[in-house]
């Protein structure tokens, strides 16, 4: 008797995460229109048939693969908001993880951001389009929560919170996490100058942003890499 049959883009482990990954590396190297069934089968000695069996589509894979990202960093994002206090560390904790993303998970941070365009309004990525909108509600709270507190100047929430994204989204186009910059010290000088332009105090800024002060810390004891 077989088991019971496991919806599309649910996670099940095994070869079925495998082949995900395998895709997943595949989009970051080479984009999602190059990715293949044919070149991830040829690489894991399996056939195609047994990729369409476990995804379906190529479409239905890259919309796992951003599901399951946003979904990680959703939970991370709840909770280092729940563990720090005022509005500048959950900016940078926000910065701190945005950079730590490309060393802990490289091959996915890459895939999704050189693919999130496809969010706008591909059929199929409604879950991910509304966990990434989710993700960036929770940036324009904080900015809107620092301004109401005065400790952000007036301005822009939805504006500050693209520049914040565009930022980020674009690393894949020149960090090495193995380069000449450490990614801490890469999220250290992006937090100060975003805090800078918040209007945040030096002394405040400096402390959010320190890569081994306590906002750090506590994005490194919440993000964790993907299972498996």
């Amino acid at each position: 008797m077989t088991g019971p049959a496991v919806a599309p883009g649910r996670p099940r482990g095994g070869r079925r995460d495998e082949i995900l990954a395998t895709f997943t590396r595949h989009v970051a190297d080479r984009g999602y229109d190059r990715a293949n069934f044919g070149d991830v089968a040829a690489e894991l000695g399996m056939s195609k048939g047994t990729i369409v069996h476990h995804f379906g589509t190529k479409d239905r894979m890259l919309a796992e693969v951003q599901e399951r990202y946003m979904g990680r960093r959703l939970d991370e994002a709840h909770a280092f908001l729940a563990r720090l206090p005022g509005p500048e560390q959950r900016i940078a904790a926000f910065v701190h993880a945005g950079v730590r993303y490309s060393t802990l998970e490289p091959a996915t941070t890459v895939a999704f951001q050189r693919e999130v365009v496809r969010l706008t309004d591909e059929p199929g990525m409604e879950t991910a389009r509304s966990q990434r909108d989710a993700y960036r509600d929770l940036v324009v709270a904080t900015l809107r929560d620092g301004e109401e507190a005065g400790v952000f100047v007036p301005g822009d929430a939805r504006l500050r919170s693209l520049q914040m994204f565009g930022s980020l989204h674009w690393m894949w186009t020149w960090f090495d996490p193995d380069g000449r910059l450490r990614p801490e010290d890469v999220a250290a000088e992006f937090c100060r100058t975003l805090l800078r332009g918040l209007g945040v105090p030096d002394d405040l800024g400096a402390l959010a942003a320190d890569p081994h002060g306590p906002v750090a810390r506590c994005v490194a004891e919440v993000c964790v890499s993907a299972p498996g």
